[in-house]
C-alpha cells in the first residue's frame, strides 16, 4: 500500500516531527526535466535522531529544501507531500514560511561562506536572528549573539562579532552558522553536512551541544552527512538514499552492524578503520560512479554498480521490502533463485509510528553479508620506499606571526622537522594550529620571519617567486577546495596541458600524451576532460587538482584536507590513489587532515600541532597508543567510531583554545589540560620526553606515569573550575 493509504496513526498521537509522503521531485534544466527524488517515504518522530546517508548527487540535500521550501527555481514537487509537525509545508504563505524557518525548523548548512553574507559584521548576522524571531532591542540581540558564540566554542567571542566572515577559518565560519541555527531552540533542526570543516574535538563539543538541545526541548535532528561515525553517535535510525531512491532503513546499531543492501555494505567497507594503516590493506571502493541526473533507468537503481547484481535486477525495480526475523535462512535460496517470496517479503513505504522495522530495496538482502569484496593491495614499506636514503625536507626552527589590528598573532612558532624520501607525515591538530600556516611556508605560498627550510640538502628561497624552476616543479601543493584553485573558463584538459608545460618541460609534441598519462593514471576517463571543472563532482575535481600536482613529477606533494569534503566513496578512492602514486613515484607527503582515521591510514609518521608548537612526534602506531600527549589523547577520544559493543569516554576539553597573540605561559596546553600538575605547568616550558618506542612528545609527565594514567590504572583528574 502507498504511504497515503497506510494505517492513520492514533487521533491522540502527536503529529510526526517531519512526514515525507511518496516525495518526487524533478529540476528542469535546459529543457530537460531531470528527477531527482523518486518516491522518498520518511518519518522523524519528535525528539528523534534520523541519519541520512549517500553518495553526493543522491538527492539528500533536495529533500531537505523541499522540507523548508528553499527548492531552487528550477525545482518543481511532482508529487507527495512534506508535512512538518503535522502542517504540509505546501500551504503555507511565504509570510508563514518566514516567520517560520528559523523558529520551529532552522538548517546548517554545508558551506558556511555561502551562508553568511560577507557585507556584515557576525555579530550583526547572529543578532539579526534574535531580533527577528524574538524582538529584542540591538544591544540586547548582540549580547544574546555573544552568548550563542560561547556556546559553540568560538575563540574570543567579542573579537568575533567584529569581523568579517572572510576573516574566519572555515571551521569558525561553520561555527557561526551552528551558532544562528541553534539561536532560538528550534524544534526541528536539519543538519546538512554540519561538521566536514571542523576538528574531532569541536565536532565532539557540537553534538554534545545537540544533544543537550535535543533533551532540554525534546528538538528533532535530519542529519545529513557523508561521516558514518557521526550517524552512529548522534542517531536512532538511519535512511540510505542513492539515485533518488530510499534503498535501505532501519535502526542505526542493525543498519551499521549488518547491512542488507549492497550499496550500504560498499559504504561501510569504504571507511577506513580506526588503527587501520595503509600497509594493512587498500581501502574498498564502490566502482563506477552514480548515474547522471535524467538518465533512464531500468530495474534497480544501482544495479550497474552492484557485485551481487542478477538478470531481475536490471529488468524489474524491487520494492522497499519489509525485513523479516527469521530472512537468514532464505539467504541462499534467495541469492540463487527469483525475487522472494511477497508473503515473507511485503513492500512497505513508510513506518508505522514505534515501529523499528528495518526495510531494503534489494531482491538479495539475505546474502549481502556475503557480498564480495575486491581483492586489497598492501602498499609498501617504507623502507622498501626508499625512505632510508635520508630527508628530503628538512624545516628548522621556523616562525610566522602575522598582523590582527594591533595584536601581532604567531601562527608557527620554533617548529623543526625533518621528512624522509618516500613518507608520508601526517599533521593534525585542531584549526588555528597553524597546520596550514606551515604548509604554506614549506610550498613558499608565504615567507617565514625566521628559521630555515631545506629541500634535497639545498635551502630554499623564502617564497616562490624567487626559487628556481627545479623547487617550484618538485614542491607541488593539494588543496581542501578544488574549486578554488581550478580555472572555471578552461576545460581540464587545458588546465593539466598548461601545467605540463610549465613545470615539465615537456616538449610539445610530447605534452599530450603526458596528460593523458596523468587522467589515466589518477583514473579520470577522458570524456571529463573536455569538460569544465563545473561539470565534475567533488571526487573528480580532486583527481584533477591531484594530476595538476603531479604535472612536473614532483618530489614532494603537501596535501591540505584533500579528502574532507569527500563522500566515504570518493575519499577511499583518492586515499588509494595517493598511495599507489607514492609506492610508484617515491613521493613524499605532508598531509594535513583534522580526520584523525585517515591520517592514521594513510601515514608513516605523524606530528601534533597546538597553539603554534609541535608537540609530539612519532610514528602513526606510536603516537595513536599510549603513552601520548594529553592533548593527543584528547583528540584521539574525541574520533566518532562505528563500533557500537565498545565504550568511549570522551575527554572534553574545557575552555576555548587561547589567543595566538596571547599564549600561556609554560605549557601551553595547561589551561586546558585534563591531567595538569600544578605550578610547573603553569610557569615551566615542558621538557621533551622520550617514550620506550622511541617517539617524543613535549610534557612533564614522564613516560611511565603518563602510561599508567592512560591505560586506566588511573582516574582522570578534573579540571578545576
Amino acid at each position: 500500500m502507498s504511504a497515503m493509504e497506510q494505517p492513520a496513526s492514533s487521533p491522540d498521537a502527536a503529529p510526526a516531527a517531519l512526514d515525507v509522503r511518496d516525495l518526487e521531485v524533478t529540476f528542469h534544466r535546459r529543457g530537460r526535466d531531470l528527477p531527482v527524488l523518486k518516491g522518498v517515504t520518511l518519518r522523524l518522530e519528535r525528539g528523534e535522531a534520523y541519519g541520512l546517508v549517500g553518495e553526493s548527487g543522491c538527492g539528500k540535500t533536495t529533500l531537505a529544501m523541499a522540507a523548508l521550501r528553499y527548492l531552487a527555481a528550477n525545482g518543481t514537487v511532482d508529487a507527495g507531500k512534506v508535512l512538518v509537525d503535522g502542517q504540509d509545508v505546501s500551504t503555507l504563505s511565504e509570510a508563514a514560511v518566514r516567520r517560520w524557518r528559523g523558529k520551529q525548523i532552522a538548517m546548517v548548512y554545508q558551506d558556511p561562506a555561502t551562508a553568511l553574507s560577507p557585507a556584515m559584521r557576525i555579530g550583526d548576522q547572529v543578532a539579526e536572528v534574535f531580533r527577528y524571531h524574538e524582538g529584542l532591542d540591538k544591544k540586547e540581540a548582540l549580547e544574546r549573539a555573544r552568548e550563542s558564540l560561547r556556546r559553540v566554542a568560538l575563540p574570543d567571542p567579542d573579537a568575533t562579532l567584529r569581523r568579517y566572515p572572510f576573516e574566519l577559518s572555515g571551521g569558525q565560519q561553520q561555527r557561526v552558522v551552528i551558532a544562528m541555527a541553534l539561536a532560538v531552540n528550534p524544534s526541528l533542526l536539519v543538519l546538512d553536512e554540519p561538521t566536514t570543516g571542523l576538528d574531532a574535538t569541536v565536532e565532539a563539543e557540537i553534538l554534545d551541544l545537540i544533544e543537550e538541545l535535543r533533551g532540554r526541548i525534546n528538538a528533532s535532528i535530519l542529519l545529513i552527512t557523508h561521516n558514518l561515525g557521526l550517524v552512529r553517535r548522534l542517531c536512532e535510525r538511519v535512511g540510505v538514499l542513492y539515485a533518488g531512491r530510499l534503498v535501505e532503513e532501519g535502526p542505526a546499531r542493525d543498519i551499521f552492524t549488518d547491512p542488507r543492501h549492497p550499496y550500504t555494505m560498499g559504504l561501510m567497507r569504504c571507511v577506513p578503520r580506526f588503527g587501520m594503516n595503509k600497509t594493512d590493506a587498500a581501502l574498498q571502493t564502490i566502482p563506477g560512479t552514480l548515474p547522471a541526473l535524467g538518465e533512464p533507468l531500468e530495474g534497480c537503481v544501482y544495479s550497474a554498480r552492484c557485485p551481487m547484481a542478477k538478470p531481475v535486477c536490471t529488468r524489474r525495480e524491487p520494492d522497499l521490502y519489509a525485513w523479516p526475523g527469521d530472512a537468514g535462512a532464505q539467504g541462499a535460496a534467495q541469492a540463487e533463485s527469483m525475487p522472494p517470496d511477497p508473503a515473507a517479503y511485503s513492500p512497505h513505504h513508510a513506518n508505522p509510528v514505534g515501529e523499528a522495522a528495518r526495510h531494503a530495496r534489494c531482491y538479495f538482502s539475505a546474502a549481502v553479508s556475503t557480498m564480495p569484496a575486491t581483492t586489497p593491495v598492501l602498499a609498501t614499506s617504507l623502507e622498501e620506499r626508499g625512505g632510508a636514503e635520508g630527508a628530503v625536507l628538512e624545516i628548522g626552527a621556523v616562525s610566522r606571526s602575522f598582523k590582527d589590528g594591533r595584536r601581532r598573532l604567531t601562527a608557527v612558532h620554533d617548529l623543526s622537522l625533518s621528512l624522509k624520501r618516500g613518507e608520508t607525515f601526517g599533521l593534525v591538530g585542531e584549526s588555528g594550529s597553524g597546520k596550514s600556516t606551515l604548509a604554506k611556508c614549506v610550498t613558499g605560498l608565504i615567507a617565514a620571519d625566521s628559521g630555515s627550510v631545506t629541500f634535497e640538502g639545498k635551502l630554499l628561497r623564502p617564497t616562490a617567486g624567487r626559487r628556481s624552476q627545479d623547487a617550484l616543479r618538485a614542491i607541488q601543493m593539494v588543496f581542501q577546495n578544488p574549486d578554488s584553485t581550478l580555472n572555471p573558463a578552461w576545460s581540464t584538459r587545458a588546465i593539466l596541458t598548461r601545467s605540463v608545460r610549465k613545470l615539465a618541460g615537456t616538449r610539445e609534441g610530447s605534452v599530450r600524451a603526458k596528460v593523458d598519462k596523468l587522467s589515466a593514471d589518477v583514473r579520470v576517463e577522458p570524456r571529463f576532460l573536455l569538460q569544465r571543472p563545473g561539470d565534475l563532482s567533488g571526487g573528480q575535481k580532486q583527481r584533477i587538482a591531484i594530476a595538476r600536482a603531479f604535472a612536473g613529477d614532483p618530489t614532494l606533494v603537501v596535501c591540505d584536507e584533500p579528502a574532507s569534503a569527500l563522500d566515504v566513496s570518493v575519499q577511499a578512492s583518492i586515499l588509494n590513489l595517493l598511495v599507489e602514486l607514492q609506492t610508484k613515484e617515491q613521493v613524499s607527503y605532508v598531509f594535513i587532515s583534522h580526520d584523525l582515521a585517515v591520517v592514521r591510514y594513510i601515514s608513516d609518521r605523524i606530528g601534533v600541532m597546538y597553539l603554534a608548537e609541535l608537540i609530539e612526534v612519532g610514528s602513526a602506531e606510536q603516537v595513536f597508543n599510549p603513552p601520548h600527549h594529553p592533548y593527543t589523547e584528547a583528540l584521539l577520544s574525541s574520533i566518532p567510531k562505528l563500533d557500537f559493543d565498545s565504550e568511549q569516554q570522551r575527554i572534553a576539553l574545557r575552555g576555548m583554545m587561547p589567543s595566538l597573540s596571547e599564549p600561556p605561559s609554560g605549557c601551553r596546553f595547561h589551561t586546558r589540560c585534563h591531567r595538569i600538575l600544578g605550578e610547573i605547568c603553569e610557569t615551566q616550558e615542558p621538557p621533551a620526553q622520550v617514550a620506550a618506542d622511541g617517539h617524543t612528545y613535549n610534557c612533564h609527565i614522564p613516560p611511565d606515569e603518563l602510561l599508567a594514567l592512560q591505560t586506566g590504572e588511573e582516574p582522570v583528574a578534573p579540571i578545576a573550575e
